[in-house]
């Protein structure tokens, strides 16, 4: 159940078409969980059956640690919570993982990082068709290398309900190629900027339209770039004011922060 399925019932209530009884029986039955506690409990998870109504978000779920079959599991309660009326998110998926999902859900909506096999980068998986658009996030990743990153981040801000626009390849070795993209930065209502190596790149961009803007630092770079550590100092450090700033390689985070402003735009 989200807010405006809330608002519906409630107002359904009201005008005398629902009665109360039945109306409790559905929020028994869906937010609030078998039990009214507002989660369901599955013996491995205790499956939060609440948050839409509480953030309007799509629910997630975090893929590293868990098995495909503690996963599908997961998904599978809180598709049923929602009456598969909201997108479900994992994230950090692994090979099996991505397999186990579409095996559930063949229409599921995975990532191009999937593509590289169980050794490859974790992948994004949503099940469930994302909402009417509202505002328009871009994502701007540096470099191609960075680009698993800033999907995440896409998919994110896409599956939350947000109008979604990639920018990929316009790093700071590059100048002009980021001053190509400036209609695209002009126009939307929130920017995600994804870069690894020095993290210029929120910089440049921040310094160039009046945009919100979250940076996402990636742990792409050599040596000294400490796994994304030098990227995320810069970006913290920036002299560009207006910008914020997610963990690293934290694209989930960053979309979904956007996504908010969007709708919110």
């Amino acid at each position: 159940m989200d807010p405006e399925r809330l608002r519906t019932l409630l107002h359904a209530v009201s005008d005398g078409e629902v009665t109360p009884e039945a109306a409790a029986a559905e929020l028994a039955a869906g937010p609030l969980g078998a039990d009214g506690s507002g989660f369901r409990d599955l013996g491995y998870a205790r499956v939060d059956t609440h948050r839409g109504i509480r953030t309007g978000d799509p629910e997630v779920v975090f893929g590293a640690g868990k098995t495909a079959a503690e996963t599908v599991g997961i998904v599978d309660a809180l598709r049923r919570a929602s009456d598969e009326a909201r997108p479900t998110m994992v994230t950090r998926a692994d090979g099996a993982m991505v397999a186990a999902l579409r095996a559930r859900w063949p229409d599921a909506w995975v990532s191009s990082s999937a593509d590289a096999g169980a050794g490859g980068r974790p992948a994004t998986v949503v099940v469930g068709e994302p909402p009417e658009p509202r505002g328009l996030v871009a994502v701007v990743a540096a470099g191609t290398s960075d680009a698993h990153v800033a999907e995440e981040a896409a998919m994110t801000a896409a599956a939350a309900g947000a109008g979604v626009e990639i920018v990929r390849d316009v790093g700071v070795a590059g100048l002009h190629r980021v001053l190509a993209a400036r209609p695209v930065l002009d126009r939307a209502d929130c920017l995600v900027v994804v870069a690894g190596m020095e993290g210029a790149l929120p910089s440049v961009i921040g310094g160039l339209v009046g945009t919100p803007l979250v940076a996402v630092p990636t742990s792409v770079g050599y040596g000294a770039s400490f796994g994304g550590l030098a990227a995320l100092l810069g970006m913290l450090t920036s002299c560009a004011p207006g910008i914020a700033v997610c963990n690293i390689d934290n694209g989930f985070g960053a979309g979904l922060f956007a996504a908010r402003v969007a709708r919110r735009a």
